[in-house]
């Protein structure tokens, strides 16, 4: 029935043509309210074929070196077997680990899943939006992921 309640942040999600960044409803977020201080440490990516991760790796590394953060860990998450998982380039000028997990199932429950096992703080994923009829009617994984996630979650086109 949700295709009966009022949406806010999937259509944006789903019309953006840049990186958006939303933090659901009773979420801090990062960013310190008192003094605009960042505190993250740790971020999930979901990898996979299509579409690529790479961007959403190359975003996590602007970030980490931008906001000159401390070390932390960047899980990087495909969802079926490890054997197919895509290769990505991933940045060795951060302090920063880029641990790699797999697990079989649902993307977006397990994207969920891994989020709240692993503590992330932030989940960077990079969307092509919804494909075929079941999307239309479920939502892309981004927007499934989305309206569950209890943080912060950046979508890139």
């Amino acid at each position: 029935m949700r295709w009966l309640e009022k949406r806010v942040g999937e259509p944006i999600a789903r019309g953006a043509d840049e990186m958006s960044l939303y933090i659901p409803h009773g979420v801090e977020g990062f960013v310190s309210r008192k003094d605009g201080s960042v505190s993250l440490g740790n971020i999930l990516i979901p990898v996979a074929s299509r579409p690529s991760a790479q961007p959403a790796v190359d975003a996590v590394a602007r970030l980490v070196r931008n906001l000159q953060l401390p070390a932390g860990k960047v899980t990087l998450l495909h969802v079926g077997p490890a054997s197919e998982a895509p290769a990505l380039s991933i940045p060795h000028d951060t302090r920063w680990s880029w641990p790699r997990m797999s697990a079989e199932g649902e993307p977006a429950e397990i994207i969920l899943q891994k989020a709240n096992e692993t503590g992330a703080e932030l989940i960077v994923m990079t969307t092509e939006g919804p494909h075929g009829f079941l999307d239309g009617l479920r939502g892309s994984t981004s927007e499934q992921v989305l309206r569950e996630a209890r943080c912060p979650v950046a979508n890139l086109p």
